[in-house]
C-alpha cells in the first residue's frame, strides 16, 4: 500500500491557551474525496488552517506525499500544489471574476492560463457569463463557485474545501457537490472536505472522520457512516 498523500499525525493545535486540536490522526490517499464532518466549533475548519501551517500544530507531524510540511512556511506550502477554498469564501470583492481566477493562476505561473480559464467555464458557466463583474456583487452561489474555481486554477494536487455549502440555496449546493464529484471521477482529483452538511458530504466522500471537540471519534466509509445510528442521530436527524 503506497503512503497517503495527505497524513495528520497526532497533532494537538492551540490557540493562545486554549486546545483546538487533540491528537488527531486523518489520513488522505490520492485520489479520495475525504470529509471531516461535526457540528459548528468541533475544531474542522482549524485542522484544515493546521495543514496549511496557520494556526501551526504545537505537537505532531502534517505529512504531504511523504515531506513533513509541519513548519513550512505558508507559501511553500502552497507551492507544493495545495490549494484552498476558505470558509467564507474570501474573493477579492474588488476584482473581477476574471481577476480573480489570474490571481488562483499566479502560483502556477499563467503555464496553462487558457486552457484552465476554458476549463473553470465549463464546470461553472456562470462564472463565463460574470467574466467582467466585480466578484463582491457576485450572489453567495457564484462566489463560492468562484471561490472553489480560483482554487483550481492553481492546478492543486489536493484542493482543501472549508465548508462550500454554508448558506447556499440546495440547488446550488447541489450543483456545487456535482461539480466536485466530477472533478474527482473525470480527473482524478484529491479533495479534503470540511462540511456541516453531513449528509451531502458522506454522501460524496469516498471516506469520513467524525469529529467532536478537537478528537477524531469516529471514521469509515461515506456509507457506513451514513448509516451509523449515532451519526443518523447527531447529524442527519430532522434535515433528512
Amino acid at each position: 500500500m503506497s503512503s497517503p498523500l495527505l497524513a495528520v499525525r497526532g497533532v494537538n493545535t492551540f490557540y493562545g491557551k486554549i486546545q483546538a486540536l487533540r491528537g488527531v490522526d486523518v489520513e488522505i490517499n490520492q485520489g479520495e474525496i475525504v470529509t471531516i464532518i461535526g457540528a459548528n466549533g468541533a475544531g474542522k475548519s482549524t485542522l484544515m488552517m493546521t495543514v496549511f501551517g496557520s494556526p501551526r500544530a504545537r505537537e505532531g507531524q502534517v505529512w504531504f506525499d511523504g515531506k513533513d510540511i509541519t513548519r513550512l512556511p505558508i507559501h511553500d506550502i502552497a507551492r507544493l500544489r495545495i490549494a484552498q477554498s476558505p470558509e467564507g469564501r474570501r474573493i477579492f470583492p474588488r476584482m473581477t471574476v476574471y481577476e480573480n481566477l489570474q490571481m488562483g493562476a499566479s502560483i502556477d505561473g499563467y503555464a496553462h492560463f487558457a486552457e484552465d480559464l476554458e476549463k473553470m467555464f465549463t464546470l461553472f458557466p456562470r462564472l463565463k457569463e460574470r467574466a467582467a463583474q466585480r466578484g463582491g456583487t457576485l450572489s453567495g452561489g457564484e462566489q463560492q463557485m468562484l471561490a472553489i474555481a480560483r482554487a483550481l486554477m492553481s492546478r492543486p494536487r489536493l484542493l482543501m474545501l472549508d465548508e462550500p455549502s454554508l448558506g447556499l440555496a440546495p440547488l446550488i449546493v447541489k450543483q456545487i457537490f456535482g461539480a466536485i464529484h466530477d472533478l474527482n471521477a473525470q480527473q482524478g482529483l484529491t479533495v479534503f472536505l470540511v462540511e456541516q452538511n453531513a449528509f451531502h458530504a458522506l454522501k460524496l466522500a469516498h471516506r469520513g472522520y467524525v469529529m467532536v471537540n478537537g478528537v477524531i471519534t469516529m471514521s469509515g466509509t461515506g456509507r457506513e457512516l451514513l448509516a451509523r445510528p449515532e451519526v443518523r442521530a447527531a447529524y442527519l436527524e430532522g434535515g433528512h
